[in-house]
């Protein structure tokens, strides 16, 4: 076992016992306890599926082809050497399972076909530093939901005032708006700035032009699986099966035009011109051990909302900026996913309960996730409260909003002793609005 060339851990190079033949960091967010999956394209190939561990892809089309997983159903050679998740996503529990059950068993120290093929390993790993990332589905809907308490009393308090942050329905139903699955682009496309129309006066005629008030918004989104037939609802026991995993979201907002424009449907131009997600999605089983209860919802949901088990996920969370004088970022937010109100269970649940159909590949946001306290808010919006009290940067500068040439990166994982399941980043620069 090569020690030097940084691949296998081997007793000599670290005594302690992994659980991969691959060298993995404790602080990589890609361990073998996570295995999270993406689209990739090696040098001068084709997008296909793949693994991510330590710093490696493991290409699951060269394993399928090599007849390492010809014990799966539903002809896992084709699944894995599509350009998309889909396929995979729609197999459900029964094909996920004892895939993840496989790759697990190939990677382990004590498994020689994988650890002790040279040639097959040559093929089947490529540095993530040396593969192009893409969309992991073709998403046919997005939906983001607006699931968080803090976040919810927050931005409503700002809009509406103190009396009237939380609309009548907020805490019977999670509420939700549809968004543009167009526009949904991956960690490290840049963000054009966008037009739009605003009214910066109460008493003045609106006005086009680039947005003044561009924010991030800090979120956790998830990839449905089998879905549903219309009008067959999914119930909240029922949608752990049908969740395939979940990613990082960043639901770029300008806040001007969602001001003026907002009442009474919703987001709409101020919202659709740009979502940015990570390349890989995290399997909702390798998220199992972080469940945990919660917040007390009251009053109590509805019956067909009520919490079959518990699906809040100690997912921490940061958001960091960096503009174009500094040389490193700063954090911004520190936020968790078990802020929410709502969880992942009951947010799908409510999407169908009306017989709504969702197909696999549609992705459901959570919305911002904010905190308790003024540095776990989850947007500019709400770390500046308005603009009023802008954020000093390390060199100096201020920002009320994003301005043109600003890096936002988004970065979440959970914690499991000597070992991170994580998502990644997804990151994104702002650029000038295109000319009027």
């Amino acid at each position: 076992m090569n020690c030097q060339r940084g691949f296998f851990v081997a007793p000599i190079c670290r005594p302690k016992i992994m659980h991969s033949f691959v060298n993995v960091s404790p602080t990589s967010p890609f361990s073998w306890q996570n295995l999270p999956y993406g689209i990739f394209s090696p040098p001068a190939g084709t997008p296909r599926v793949g693994v991510a561990i330590g710093d490696w892809v493991l290409d699951l089309a060269v394993l399928a082809e090599a007849g390492l997983l010809a014990s799966l159903p539903f002809g896992a050679t084709a699944v894995f050497a599509q350009p998309s998740l889909n396929a995979f996503m729609a197999g459900g529990r029964p094909f996920w399972q004892p895939t993840r059950a496989t790759i697990q068993s190939l990677l382990r120290a004590d498994t020689p076909t994988l650890r002790d093929n040279q040639r097959l390993r040559d093929t089947a790993f490529w540095p993530q530093t040396a593969v192009t990332m893409h969309l992991p589905a073709a998403i046919g809907d997005y939906t983001d939901f607006y699931a968080s308490l803090e976040h919810a009393t927050n931005v409503g308090t700002m809009f509406r005032g103190p009396d009237k942050a939380l609309m009548p329905n907020w805490r019977h139903l999670p509420v939700a708006y549809h968004g543009r699955a167009s526009s949904i682009v991956i960690d490290g496309q840049p963000i054009r700035r966008p037009n739009g129309q605003t009214r910066p006066h109460p008493d003045a005629r609106p006005q086009f032009g680039p947005s003044q008030e561009l924010d991030f918004e800090l979120e956790v989104g998830f990839f449905i699986g089998p879905g549903n037939d219309l009008g067959q609802p999914i119930s909240t026991a029922e949608a752990p099966d049908h969740i395939f995993g979940l990613v990082l979201v960043n639901d770029w907002s300008a806040r001007d035009v969602q001001r003026w424009e907002y009442q009474p449907l919703g987001p709409f131009l101020a919202k659709n011109f740009a979502t940015s997600i990570s390349p890989w999605v995290v399997p909702l089983d390798a998220l199992r051990p972080f469940r945990q209860p919660g917040p007390a919802q009251e009053p109590p949901p509805l019956p067909h909302l009520q919490r079959a088990a518990d699906w809040s996920l100690d997912i921490q969370l940061e958001a960091q900026l960096r503009s174009p004088d500094m040389d490193a970022p700063v954090t911004i937010s520190r936020s968790n996913h078990h802020y929410l109100y709502w969880d992942i269970c009951q947010q799908l649940a409510h999407h169908t309960s009306n017989g709504c159909n969702v197909r696999p590949g549609d992705l459901l946001a959570s919305g911002t996730i904010s905190g308790p306290t003024a540095e776990s808010a989850g947007s500019m919006l709400e770390l500046t409260q308005g603009g009023q009290r802008p954020l000093r940067l390390p060199n100096g500068q201020t920002r009320a909003f994003l301005a043109d040439g600003d890096e936002v990166t988004l970065t979440g994982w959970c914690q499991g002793g000597d070992f991170r399941v994580g998502f990644g980043a997804v990151r994104g620069q702002i650029l000038p609005a295109p000319g009027l």
